[in-house]
């Protein structure tokens, strides 16, 4: 199987991840009364908390990637606590089809336009297909999911914002996971994003009576949808396009659908099941249309063996050693 599919796939785990959210959320927000920036404050906290632990004795190499690119590295975890804050608001000013239409929909259009700028050369017929119909089925998707609010400028705004960052937050993060490895970036991206998120969240109230379903509850918002789906989400941009990365990730709209059918008991709507269908479809083609491993070489008899690395280069502070990017 080939990185890019692999990758496609990182990237798919990732969108169903994110989508599990929307149901705890619900869930978490009746037991506690917490608002949803603050929800997202404990969710990045839980994740941060997390991955500083899992990356303890990695501590060095999380330090020196923070050192060799501090720029990219506080942008991608400022930008991660950006655009969810700013979708939330959208949500609450516009509703929830709007806010997902406008936010999620934006992105792979700004990320198209940008990659054609930047490289010059248009996409491909099929990812311009797969982005389009992957578009259709979210706007049939949110229609349906959507709670009927009116929509006003500053929630319009606010959408726009979301889906602006979240695609400049892509875009930074693609070239970022090329020289610092994934789990570190999440590691780094988390623990910026909850203290970026915190000055809000404490304006809104952070304060709850604890108890075990909640908690556990936020422990898995962290654990599994925001430590695990962020490593999948940046190992997975390393061998994508942006574009195509925010796309496969509009599985999440669909999953979220998919799980307020089954465990809410939500009608299941004839959009909903035209939009799925759109957006598997369109994962499918990216899927299908990724390039296949290209064989190895078989070495010539003549070939001279390659040098044995040198024992510096082999120990692990050295070897896994990130590099900067500009």
């Amino acid at each position: 199987m080939s990185s890019t599919r692999i990758s496609l796939l990182q990237l798919s785990v990732a969108g169903v991840l994110w989508g599990t959210a929307g149901v705890v959320v619900q869930v978490v927000a009746g037991h506690t009364g917490l608002g949803a920036v603050s929800i997202g404050f404990y969710r990045l906290l839980f994740a941060a908390g997390t991955m500083l632990i899992l990356g303890f004795p990695a501590r060095r190499r999380i330090w020196a990637a923070a050192r060799s690119a501090p720029v990219a590295v506080v942008a991608a975890g400022a930008g991660l606590a950006a655009y969810q804050a700013l979708y939330f608001i959208a949500v609450r000013l516009t509703g929830v089809s709007i806010a997902t239409v406008v936010s999620l929909g934006l992105a792979p259009v700004l990320l198209s336009v940008w990659e054609t700028v930047r490289t010059r050369r248009r996409p491909g017929n099929a990812q311009l297909a797969a982005s389009a119909a992957a578009i259709a089925g979210l706007i049939l998707i949110s229609t349906v999911t959507g709670d009927g609010a009116t929509a006003t400028g500053l929630g319009l705004l606010a959408a726009v914002a979301s889906g602006t960052v979240y695609a400049a937050s892509t875009a930074l993060s693609r070239q970022t996971t090329q020289g610092v490895p994934p789990l570190i970036l999440t590691t780094l991206s988390c623990t910026i994003g909850a203290i970026s998120l915190a000055p809000l969240a404490v304006a809104q109230g952070v304060t709850f009576t604890p108890s075990v379903q909640p908690v556990a509850l936020l422990a898995y918002l962290g654990t599994v949808t925001t430590a695990l789906a962020y490593a999948c989400f940046y190992t997975g941009l390393r061998h994508t396009t942006g574009s195509v990365a925010v796309v496969v990730t509009l599985l999440e709209p669909l999953t979220a659908a998919l799980l307020a059918v089954v465990l809410i008991g939500e009608p299941l709507a004839l959009p909903t099941v035209i939009g799925g269908v759109l957006l598997l479809g369109a994962v499918t083609t990216l899927y299908l249309g990724a390039p296949k491993p290209t064989p190895s070489p078989s070495p010539s008899p003549s070939a001279s063996p390659a040098p044995p690395r040198s024992a510096s280069a082999d120990g692990p502070a050295e070897a896994d050693e990130p590099v900067a990017h500009n």
